[in-house]
């Protein structure tokens, strides 16, 4: 996933002897915001949605293309995937999908970090990544007890070039340090991510 990400922005982003332009904010989102999302997903669109980036993902992983065209990161200490901005998706449900995603991830016990938009001008071209960063909560633990880090920590990021909807990237990164238990299988936190039937509410 990641040379098909590098090589596409290579093409947006040609090389230049200028540095980038970057600013970076922090972003809170709006309780009306949060509504929309939980009806959306309870909504026939929302599960229809969902019910289809399901089957390309999982057509993906046996080497079959389907819209919206997914891409597979999977490596020793990093799993996720990148959704890019096809049919069904649109310019409503793009940011839907992105807030529902991280809705699902609280619902799983985690803490949210931060949630930030960095943009960068380069080459009058204009990146704008909006991006959630989750983490398992801190627990009281009892002699020799190791850490858990249920799926790992958790990234979900919605990028738009030159205010065109790009692409989405959900990434779980593991630690290997032996003070932490082994990361819950990434197929299991896919089957909750991707649930056409949830909420985001347990």
């Amino acid at each position: 996933m990641s040379n098909f990400l590098d090589d596409l922005f290579n093409k947006v982003f040609k090389s230049s002897e200028k540095s980038p332009m970057t600013h970076k904010e922090n972003i809170v989102l709006k309780a009306q915001e949060i509504e929309e999302v939980q009806v959306w997903l309870n909504s026939s669109e929302g599960r229809e949605t969902f019910a289809q980036i399901s089957r390309s993902y999982h057509f993906k992983t046996i080497q079959i293309e389907e819209r919206p065209q997914i891409h597979v990161l999977d490596s020793k200490y990093a799993r996720g995937f990148a959704i890019t901005y096809d049919e069904p998706l649109d310019e409503k449900t793009f940011p839907l999908l992105f807030l529902a995603f991280a809705q699902r991830v609280l619902a799983l016990g985690y803490q949210q970090v931060s949630l930030d938009r960095k943009m960068e001008e380069i080459n009058e071209q204009v990146k704008v990544t909006d991006k959630f960063y989750f983490k398992p909560p801190l627990k009281s633990l009892a002699e020799n007890e190791l850490i858990s880090q249920l799926y790992g920590n958790i990234s979900i990021e919605k990028i738009s070039v030159n205010n065109q909807p790009n692409y989405l990237k959900v990434l779980a990164t593991f630690y290997s340090d032996r003070l932490y238990q082994d990361p819950k299988p990434f197929d299991q936190f896919l089957d909750h991510l991707l649930e056409t039937t949830n909420d985001g509410q347990n």
